[in-house]
């Protein structure tokens, strides 16, 4: 299982990585949110059922990052400026959306244009 060496908000969008194997990538802050495991954003299994409790709502702050925590030894928890704070991404999850969402050079030439960083 790889591992994320280092986690850090590039500027107010973008969260970057670096991985055990070497992966360098960087993901908007808004795709990490989307992926969100938590049972409210993605459901709970009752019965055999998806049940989701809640209808996805945009709030101001909702991709606003405030903190990563580390969880045991598997991954971390995101804490949202819109004090949404239940998701835990297990290092195997977190490398799926890094792999997945991984923004080009030149999207990230665009963005450091358009909100610094």
């Amino acid at each position: 299982m790889h591992r994320p060496l280092s986690l850090k908000r590039t500027n107010d969008v973008v969260l970057s990585s670096t991985w055990s194997d070497g992966l360098v990538s960087s993901i908007l802050l808004s795709d990490l949110r989307d992926a969100c495991p938590c049972a409210h954003c993605t459901g709970e299994e009752i019965m055999g059922q998806t049940v989701f409790i809640g209808m996805k709502t945009f709030q101001p702050g909702m991709n606003e990052l405030k903190a990563l925590t580390p969880v045991g030894n598997y991954g971390v928890q995101a804490s949202w400026k819109d004090g949404h704070d239940t998701g835990i991404y297990t290092w195997d999850m977190l490398r799926a959306i890094f792999e997945s969402k991984n923004l080009s050079a030149a999207t990230m030439a665009e963005i450091q244009k358009q909100v610094g960083g």
